[in-house]
């Protein structure tokens, strides 16, 4: 059994260095009376709104919650939201000097608007594109000045592709850590699925495996997508690889073992951020130096919890350690 508090110890000893995009995650609360005369939608009156650090942002959240000491390189743009996004992770105590503010792009927001307890509509404003050369250039050398002047445990890639991680960034990050021995884990988008060889940890969802190898393989084909998942592992020679299924669990695919984990019965109130939390969790567990089959446990508790909240949080340290001890 894994003991959570030695865990925990372990985890305040690290260092993560968080690369990827990060956005503002908006939530308006309201409620609805009526109807609009001018189509056929419901007039929602907004009763409150909130701001929260989202994609790579809540990672970091999610990384400092457990103890771990966290630096974010990632990228905003030069407006409103952008100086909300300094403002969220200062007041959550991440360091913000590794933000790079660029005038040419917009920083990532979604909105949501919920009502009656459930997501209405959600709507996104960003830019996509790839980062400029001279962009991907700078921030090469902050992750070279990072690994070289203090010890990093651990890189996470949070690709949302938002188009701040690019192919070329991946390759050279991933040889970097490779020549400092430091472990790197990846949460893919399609544009860079193929682009993550020889990473330590890879945590792709069914949808996103499925369209990264533009393969049709139901969840409940677990024989098929373990055959398919093998294949995959080796061709790209991914360390761990760590699928998740959602109601259905996550299957595991590492040097030693595969196995398939049923998640747990909760209450699922909202999956935004699950990603985030597994990848986090996953990541600090792999370098704490845990089995497969420990970290897929703790990680698929962890996703569990978050998802019992609305909208995008960090797992509670408390509530994952009383878990962790009933395993």
């Amino acid at each position: 059994m894994v003991d959570p508090q030695q865990l925990f110890r372990k985890f305040s000893e690290m260092h993560v260095l968080i690369i990827g995009d990060s956005m503002i995650d908006t939530y308006l609360w309201g409620s609805t009376e009526r109807m609009s005369p001018e189509a056929q939608v419901p007039v929602i009156r907004i009763e409150k709104q909130e701001d929260r650090l989202g994609g790579a942002g809540n990672v970091a959240m999610n990384i400092k919650a457990l103890g771990a000491k966290t630096t974010l390189i990632s990228m905003i743009g030069d407006d409103e939201k952008g100086k909300c996004l300094h403002r969220l992770l200062s007041k959550n105590a991440i360091g913000n000097n590794e933000i790079l503010t660029v005038k040419s792009r917009i920083t990532t927001v979604k909105s949501r608007i919920l009502c009656g307890g459930k997501q209405i509509i959600r709507f996104d404003q960003e830019d996509t594109d790839f980062i400029e050369t001279d962009i991907e250039t700078v921030v090469l050398e902050n992750v070279q000045r990072i690994a070289d002047s203090s010890k990093v445990d651990l890189i996470i890639f949070v690709d949302y592709d938002k188009g701040f991680i690019t192919p070329q960034l991946i390759k050279s990050v991933i040889e970097i850590a490779e020549a400092k021995g430091i472990l790197t884990a990846a949460d893919p988008k399609i544009r860079n699925f193929e682009h993550y060889r020889q990473v330590d940890l890879f945590t792709p969802n069914l949808s996103e495996f499925q369209e990264g190898l533009q393969l049709k393989i139901d969840k409940n084909e677990l024989t098929d997508l373990k055959i398919a998942a093998t294949k995959f592992k080796e061709e790209n020679q991914i360390g761990m690889l760590f699928i998740t299924l959602s109601e259905m669990g996550v299957l595991l695919t590492d040097r030693e073992t595969q196995k398939h984990f049923m998640a747990q019965t909760r209450n699922i109130t909202d999956v935004s951020g699950a990603g985030d939390t597994v990848i986090s969790i996953a990541g600090l567990c792999l370098a704490a130096g845990l089995s497969g089959t420990e970290i897929a446990q703790i990680s698929n508790i962890a996703g569990g919890l978050v998802c019992e909240s609305m909208g995008v949080v960090p797992v509670n340290p408390k509530e994952l350690a009383t878990e962790i001890e009933k395993i």
